[in-house]
C-alpha cells in the first residue's frame, strides 16, 4: 500500500477476508496453541474460575425504579447465564409481573446482549432488542405487557435507541449503514410493516452518529447528531410525533452542546464547552428555540465555567438540578435548587471514591438515585433526598464467602511525565502485600476518547489481591481525570503522550518499591490495546507480561479504509491519515508498524470474531508479525471468540471463563501459580 509516496507492506492483509476458509483455519489454530500452552495451567486456570464463580450472588435483586405506577427492576437467579426483568405495580413489594426473561430469550443462542429496554409511557408495551452474534445488530421486538403477548412488529438491523411518542403509537428509532454508523432515524407506527417506516432524518456527515433521547419533562424529543468534538441538536414535542424536527442550534465544529427543558420557567439549560473548556450552563427562553432564532447570541450565562470543575451532565427535576461533573480527580454531584440557586457538593466518607448518576427517569421524583464505589468499598446504590441531600443506602454488593474492605488498602500516587506533567496513579491491595519489598503489580490504563478510569470495585480482582498483587490505575492524558484539558493533550498529534505517562507511571512505580520491571503486568483493551502496542515497542524491557485485549494496533490501514465501521468517527480522535502530517506521526506509533526485530515481554492478546469496532484482523495481523520479527522466547498467543465482539462472551458465567483464561496467563509469568 502506497500513501503520500510511503510504501507500507502488509504480509498478512489476507487475514481480513473473513469467509476465507484460511482465515478460520488460522484463528482456530492460534486458538488450539493457546490452549497447549494454558494445559499446564489447567488445574490453575479452574481454581481461578471456582474462586470468581463462587464470588457471585446468584440469585440476587436489583433496587426497582419507578416509572409512573410502576416499580421495575431485574434479578439474576442460581444457575442462569442472564437477568430476568420484572415490575410491580403500585408499590415495590407488590407481586410482580415477569416482563423479559433473557435466559428464554438467549435460548438456541451462545450469545444474547439487550440493547433496547424501554416500557412505553402508558406502561402498556415494552420496546427490547437484542443482538445474538456481538456484531451489535439488534432485533427489535415489542410486547404488550398487558396480555403477555409479543406484537408481530419486527425490526431488523436496529441500533442502540428508541424513544416513544407520548400516546405510545409511535417509535423513533435508529439504523446504521453499512460502516455500522447509526445515520438513519425512522418513525414506526405500531401495528405496522417496517417497510412502511418513515425516514425522519439521516446524517449525509459521515463524521457525524445519531442518537435519541427524550428531555426529563418527556415534552420533546431529542436528535442528537454528534461527531467527536462537534454535536448539534433536533427536537420534537413528543405530543406531536408526526411532525418536524427542527435544530435547536447549528453545528459549529467544535462546539459541543445538550440542552434540557425546565418547564417551571419556560426556559431551555444548555450545556456548552463554547469558550468554556470544562464546559458552563447557559438558558435560553423556549420561544427562542426554533430554527430561525436559536442563534447563540440569545444564551445567557446560568453557570460560569470552571478551571477546575469540569461538567459532564446534569439532570432536571421539578425543584432541583442535578450537576455531574469532574473535580480533584474525581467523579463528584452538586444539589442546586432552582428557586434559590443554593449548590451544595455531596460529600462522602472517603477520599478516593467513584459516584454515578443511575436511573433516575421521573422528572416528579424527590429523591436522586446513584451508585458509590471504592477500589476498596464494593458498589452501593443510594438514594440522596434532593431537599435534604440526606443518603440512604439502599442496596450494596454482597460478596458471598465475605470480604473484609478493612484488610486492603488503597492510594493515590503521582508519577512525573517526560514533560513534567504530574499524572495520578490509584492502587490497591492487601494489607501486608509491600512487606517483603517489591511485589507483583498488574498496571491498567485506557487514554483516549476523553474516558475516565475511575477508582472502582471488581470482586473478581480478589483473586489478584489475595496472591499479593498490587492493582494499579495509570490515569495518563487521553481521558478526562483531570479536566477535558487532559484529553486535548493526549489525542491528536499529542497522542504519544498518553503512552509516555504510561510508562513514567511504571518507572515511578518501580523507583518507589511497589514493584520491579520482572514483576510488572501491563493490561489495556480496545483503545487501551493500542497503548499496550504502543508501550510493547517503546519499552518491552520495562515489563515482564502485557495484556491487549480486543486492541486497535493497525491504526493506519484503519483510519485510511472508510468502509470500516467507526473508521470516519475517528477523525477528530486521531486524524486523518489522508494528510501528511497526521500520516506520518500515525505512523510514529502504530503498533503494528512499529514492530521491530527485537526482544519483547510476554503477550496475551485476544479478539472477537464478529467485533465491529475493533475488526478481528487488527491483533491477528499483529500477532502475526510479532511472531516473525521478535528475538525472544517469551511467549505470545492470540485468543479469539468465535461467537462473540468486542466485550467478549454476554452470559455472566461464560465470561468469568475468559478472566480465568486471562489472569492464569499473567499470574503464570509474574510466577504466581496456585
Amino acid at each position: 500500500m502506497t500513501m503520500h509516496g510511503d510504501t507500507r507492506v502488509d504480509d498478512y492483509y489476507w487475514l481480513r477476508e473473513r469467509e476465507n476458509p484460511e482465515t478460520t483455519a488460522y484463528l482456530e489454530a492460534e486458538n488450539a496453541y493457546l490452549e497447549a500452552h494454558l494445559e499446564p495451567l489447567a488445574d490453575f486456570r479452574q481454581t481461578l474460575y471456582d474462586e470468581m464463580f463462587a464470588r457471585i450472588k446468584q440469585t440476587d435483586l436489583e433496587v426497582a425504579v419507578r416509572r409512573g405506577n410502576f416499580w421495575y427492576t431485574s434479578r439474576t437467579e442460581e444457575g442462569k447465564q442472564y437477568r430476568v426483568h420484572v415490575r410491580s405495580e403500585g408499590a415495590s413489594d407488590a407481586p410482580e409481573q415477569v416482563i423479559l426473561d433473557v435466559n428464554d430469550l438467549a435460548v438456541g443462542h451462545e450469545y444474547c446482549q439487550i440493547g433496547v429496554f424501554k416500557p412505553s409511557p402508558d406502561q402498556k408495551i415494552l420496546a427490547f432488542s437484542a443482538d445474538f452474534d456481538g456484531a451489535e445488530h439488534y432485533t427489535l421486538k415489542f410486547k404488550n405487557l398487558q396480555t403477555d403477548e409479543i406484537l408481530p412488529d419486527t425490526l431488523q438491523n436496529t441500533d442502540y435507541s428508541l424513544e416513544w411518542s407520548s400516546d405510545a403509537k409511535f417509535v423513533f428509532y435508529t439504523m446504521t449503514d453499512e460502516a455500522h454508523r447509526p445515520n438513519r432515524v425512522f418513525r414506526h407506527k405500531l401495528g405496522t410493516d417496517q417497510s412502511s417506516d418513515t425516514l425522519i432524518f439521516e446524517e449525509p456527515d459521515e463524521t457525524f452518529s445519531l442518537y435519541l433521547s427524550t428531555s426529563s419533562s418527556k415534552v420533546f424529543l431529542k436528535i442528537t447528531c454528534y461527531a467527536k468534538i462537534t454535536t448539534e441538536f433536533r427536537m420534537l414535542e413528543a405530543n406531536n410525533p408526526t411532525g418536524e424536527f427542527r435544530i435547536f442550534a447549528p453545528r459549529v465544529r467544535g462546539i459541543e452542546y445538550s440542552f434540557e427543558h425546565l418547564p417551571q420557567t419556560n426556559e431551555f439549560l444548555v450545556m456548552t464547552n463554547e469558550n468554556a473548556l470544562n464546559s458552563k450552563l447557559m438558558t435560553v427562553p423556549v420561544q427562542n428555540s426554533s430554527e430561525q432564532n436559536a442563534a447563540r447570541e440569545n444564551w445567557r450565562e446560568y453557570l460560569m465555567h470552571s478551571e477546575t470543575c469540569l461538567l459532564l451532565n446534569y439532570f432536571v427535576f421539578q425543584e432541583q438540578l442535578v450537576i455531574y461533573g469532574r473535580e480533584e480527580g474525581f467523579t463528584q454531584l452538586w444539589i442546586r435548587d432552582l428557586k434559590t440557586n443554593f449548590t451544595q457538593r455531596l460529600e462522602f466518607d472517603e477520599a478516593a471514591f467513584s459516584v454515578f448518576p443511575s436511573q433516575n427517569p421521573e422528572f416528579d421524583q424527590t429523591a436522586f438515585r446513584l451508585v458509590y464505589m471504592s477500589l476498596t468499598q464494593p458498589r452501593k446504590v443510594m438514594d440522596v433526598n434532593l431537599t435534604t441531600l440526606e443518603q440512604t443506602v439502599l442496596k450494596q454488593d454482597e460478596i458471598p464467602g465475605g470480604y473484609d474492605p478493612s484488610q486492603y488498602e488503597s492510594r493515590r500516587l503521582e508519577a512525573t511525565a517526560s514533560d513534567g506533567t504530574r499524572v495520578p496513579i490509584s492502587l490497591v491491595f492487601k494489607k501486608g502485600a509491600l512487606e517483603q519489598g517489591a511485589a507483583p503489580l498488574w498496571l491498567y490504563s485506557y487514554g483516549s476518547y476523553g474516558i475516565s478510569m475511575n477508582p472502582t470495585f471488581n470482586q473478581q480482582r480478589l483473586s489478584l489481591l489475595d496472591r499479593g498483587v498490587i492493582f494499579a490505575i495509570a490515569h495518563v492524558r487521553g481521558g478526562m481525570e483531570m479536566g477535558r484539558n487532559w484529553y486535548e493533550h493526549g489525542k491528536y498529534l499529542e497522542k504519544k503522550n498518553t503512552f509516555t505517562d504510561f510508562i513514567a507511571c511504571a518507572e515511578h512505580l518501580i523507583a518507589q518499591g511497589y514493584t520491579s520491571s520482572d514483576k510488572l503486568a501491563a493490561e489495556g483493551r480496545s483503545a487501551g490495546g493500542l497503548l499496550m502496542g504502543a508501550i510493547a515497542n517503546l519499552r518491552p524491557d520495562l515489563f515482564k507480561v502485557i495484556f491487549a485485549g480486543v486492541p486497535f494496533v493497525d491504526v493506519i490501514t484503519t483510519m485510511l479504509d472508510p468502509s470500516i465501521p467507526l473508521t470516519t468517527l475517528e477523525y477528530d480522535e486521531w486524524g486523518n491519515p489522508n494528510d501528511l502530517t497526521y500520516y506520518e506521526y500515525m505512523k510514529s506509533y502504530s503498533p503494528y508498524d512499529q514492530v521491530e526485530t527485537k526482544a519483547y515481554p510476554h503477550l496475551l492478546v485476544s479478539t472477537g470474531l464478529n467485533d465491529p469496532r475493533v475488526a478481528y484482523w487488527e491483533p491477528a495481523k499483529w500477532v502475526a508479525k510479532l511472531r516473525t520479527r521478535k528475538t525472544d522466547t517469551n511467549t505470545l498467543v492470540l485468543y479469539t471468540n468465535m461467537g462473540a465482539g468486542h466485550g467478549g462472551s454476554s452470559g455472566r458465567f461464560d465470561a468469568l471463563k475468559e478472566t480465568a483464561l486471562e489472569f492464569a496467563f499473567v499470574l503464570d509469568k509474574l510466577g504466581i501459580r496456585a
